[in-house]
């Protein structure tokens, strides 16, 4: 199975093949923006001229941040600033915030215009807020220290913790899948990953990409024991008053993928467009 598979998005009513800390908490003053590329209608912005995004950001390589400047990297991170321009913002990035806060911090409104954040599509979070066209496709995987012994079977006792990110579509699926296991929610993939490394924790359920990238590059001492095929693909999430901002960004995403924006950004981060 590779990594990620090729994204689809509905645009249009055809299926279309598609797709820092910047500065600090803007304006809560609303703005009103252009309704962006080929897009009905107008939005409101929490500061004007920008788009302010909210995420947690410690879910490498898709938001994380960068040790030597302090400020968010990843593919979401270029993603939304190439978004951003496409729709004749800036991009504004704050605070990281724990997962499981975002959707209510967008529902709520007053905050932040939009949350980026690795997020799959659900029904239930789409009947909490608006998400966007899917812009890249995922899996979950199991994850494991190297040496480790267990399957998804032994997982599967009441003597096993299992680590997971809070209110992710990854801790639902341990709960569903390991009923008899210990799961543990935490803030970050970072803390949960060095749970496994340490012992804390027997296992991880996460993302592919996710798991992948980080073992690639800083957690050599553990290991996928198991690539979960869910098709789960992820999207923006934007607050359902504010239908105008949804259309642009959906357009804002075509146009992205049809110029090689996203194409090049994936490149970057994955080493080929997917």
């Amino acid at each position: 199975m590779s990594m990620l598979s090729r994204r689809q998005f509905v645009q249009g009513g055809s299926l279309v093949a598609a797709a820092g800390l910047l500065a600090g908490c803007g304006s809560a003053s609303s703005g009103t923006g252009s309704s962006g590329p080929a897009a009905d209608g107008e939005y409101t912005l929490v500061s004007e001229g920008k788009l302010t995004c909210i995420s947690n950001l410690y879910f490498p390589p898709f938001e994380f941040m960068d040790d030597k400047t302090g400020e968010p990297r990843g593919f979401d991170i270029d993603m939304s600033k190439s978004l951003a321009e496409h729709l004749g913002l800036e991009v504004n990035w704050l605070p990281s915030q724990a997962f499981d806060s975002l959707v209510p911090t967008i529902k709520a409104g007053g905050t932040a215009d939009v949350a980026i954040a690795g997020m799959t599509i659900t029904d239930a979070r789409k009947a909490e807020v608006d998400m966007s066209d899917p812009y890249i496709d995922s899996n979950q995987s199991l994850v494991t220290k190297v040496g480790s012994e267990d399957t998804m079977d032994t997982l599967d006792d009441a003597s096993k913790k299992i680590a997971v990110q809070a209110g992710t579509t990854g801790a639902d699926w341990a709960k569903e899948n390991f009923p008899k296991a210990e799961i543990v929610p935490l803030d970050d993939i970072i803390s949960a990953m060095n749970g496994v490394v340490t012992g804390s924790y027997a296992a991880l359920v996460t993302d592919l990409p996710v798991s992948s990238y980080q073992i690639k590059n800083s957690f050599s001492s553990l290991q996928i024991i198991e690539e979960i095929p869910t098709g789960e693909q992820y999207g923006i999430a934007v607050s359902k008053d504010n239908p105008g901002l949804t259309k642009a960004i959906n357009a804002a995403l075509a146009e992205m993928e049809e110029d090689g924006s996203l194409d090049a950004i994936e490149t970057e981060w994955f080493g080929a467009a997917l």
